[in-house]
């Protein structure tokens, strides 16, 4: 689905009624069917990322082969076709998935389920002669909502988005609980002749572990990050073939691997004892987490007494990825970000479930082209009292999409929920104003970084900084927010 993501606070899937009359094929004993047919083909590729104008932000993959089991008794492939729709009936169903959710504050015009249910009796009138004027109703009916993310897919832009890799296999992963309230990680997608399908995972497998590690009990997030790895590398899986079927574990050589977006350098600062820790984090992707936490482990034990963190010009990307990134720098039970929207299942808080790998002092550098997944993680820090914010206002991205599958192979993008920051505040439009547009006491040290690498056509370059002569003044600032957040 798009910009893949699938891990809190991204709602699950949404189920939806079949838009045609299903009839539904005998079970078969140990069979994994696809529920009603396609009614839940729409459900399972409803996946919620956070998107930049025409910026994908990473969500998960989804694509939707036969679901075979094969553990059966007679050893034959049982296989669920999609049932077909008529033209009326797909442009209602793409009717429907914004009666259901759309968030009506994302639109430039009015919208209530009055308004909307009118709209759908006006194109219904008549019938609708082809495919693709059933498409033209459906995009011109998505632009009515002026709201410029949400919109209509073409079969192949689906396609394209259904087959991003997080993994590097070729695999994406969907967290289900299980009778007794855990989570099992289950194959949500595969790609086609890719490295973990060639080896033989089959969508609907369980994934059990990576090499030799036991992932049961962890998030998708996490575990894809654990799948990465050098290209051409091998890691090693074990799954579970269905609900019913045997365990086997494969060696899969890794086809992609997520360049790392963070880079860094350890500064001394000048007639003192101490060092900065600069970190640039140019997106959040799969290994960003994993990245960051090697960084801040290594310039910590190389003697940095603070931490600027750059968030310049990352547009965003992986939503889970700065939320789990904000976690690195927070207090156990401190609010990373609220989602609201019309779902309750869209309604969340996301705490941070453990303590903070950083205590020391944190500056974020921020500008215009902050966005999105960047401004969870500098309202996270700025509102915890764990970071100053540096800069110029960000951009103001805080919307939530989800991606819907719909029976015909096309999809829709649908505004479903936003972003509230700790201190309950909507970013979306507005963005966040910096503490300082320059911190008290600072000067301009313009030097180039070359970092991990001599030129800078192969690594980021940052080309000037700010560093605080008076560090004082950022751990006042600090101090005197936590004591505002006491009292």
């Amino acid at each position: 689905m798009l910009p893949l993501s699938y891990a809190p606070p991204l709602p699950p899937p949404q189920s939806r009624p079949n838009p045609t009359p299903s009839h539904k094929p005998k079970p078969q004993p140990c069979v994994l069917l696809f529920p009603a047919a396609l009614r839940t083909a729409a459900a399972a590729a409803a996946i919620s990322f956070s998107l930049l104008a025409g910026n994908a932000a990473a969500v998960a993959a989804v694509e939707q082969p036969p679901e075979i089991c094969r553990g059966q008794d007679d050893g034959r492939e049982v296989e669920v076709k999609a049932e077909a729709v008529t033209n009326e009936q797909l442009v209602e169903e793409a009717w429907e998935v914004v009666n259901e959710g759309f968030l009506p504050d994302a639109g430039s015009r009015p919208w209530s389920p009055e308004l909307w249910m009118q709209r759908k009796q006006d194109i219904l009138q008549g019938s609708i002669k082809s495919r693709s004027r059933a498409h033209d109703i459906i995009t011109k009916m998505l632009a009515s909502l002026g709201d410029p993310y949400t919109r209509f897919l073409s079969s192949s832009d689906f396609s394209k988005m259904s087959k991003y890799d997080m993994t590097g296999i070729g695999l994406n992963l969907r967290e289900i609980p299980d009778d007794n309230g855990s989570l099992r990680l289950v194959v949500l997608g595969l790609i086609l002749d890719g490295p973990a399908h060639s080896a033989g995972v089959r969508q609907g497998d369980e994934l059990l572990s990576v090499n030799g590690i036991d992932v049961r009990g962890k998030s998708a997030f996490d575990v894809s990050s654990m799948l990465q790895g050098p290209k051409e590398t091998f890691v090693t899986i074990k799954v579970k073939h269905d609900s019913c079927g045997p365990v086997e574990s494969m060696k899969v050589q890794r086809q992609m691997a997520a360049r790392t977006p963070i880079f860094y350098r350890l500064e001394k600062r000048d007639n003192e004892n101490s060092s900065v820790g600069y970190i640039h984090i140019k997106e959040f992707n799969a290994v960003a987490k994993k990245d960051l936490v090697s960084a801040l482990k290594r310039l910590q034990n190389s003697g940095a007494s603070y931490f600027v963190l750059d968030l310049r010009d990352n547009l965003g990307g992986l939503v889970q990825a700065g939320i789990e990134i904000a976690k690195l720098f927070l207090n156990k039970g401190d609010t990373v970000i609220y989602t609201t929207g019309r779902d309750r299942q869209v309604q969340n808080t996301i705490v941070a479930d453990s303590g903070p790998l950083v205590t020391t002092p944190v500056m974020v550098l921020v500008n215009n082209r902050t966005a999105s997944a960047s401004e969870i993680v500098a309202s996270a820090l700025h509102d915890n009292c764990k970071a100053v914010l540096v800069g110029e206002r960000t951009f103001g991205k805080g919307l939530i999409q989800s991606v819907f599958e719909l029976h015909d192979g096309s999809g829709i993008v649908v505004t479903v929920g936003k972003y509230v920051t700790p201190n309950h505040k909507d970013i979306n439009g507005d963005g966040i104003e910096p503490d300082y547009r320059r911190l008290p006491g600072a000067i301009h040290v313009h030097q180039i970084f070359l970092l991990l690498h001599p030129t800078c056509n192969v690594v980021y370059c940052s080309a000037e900084f700010t560093f605080v002569t008076d560090l004082n003044e950022a751990r006042d600032y600090l101090s005197r927010c936590q004591s505002k957040k006491l009292s």
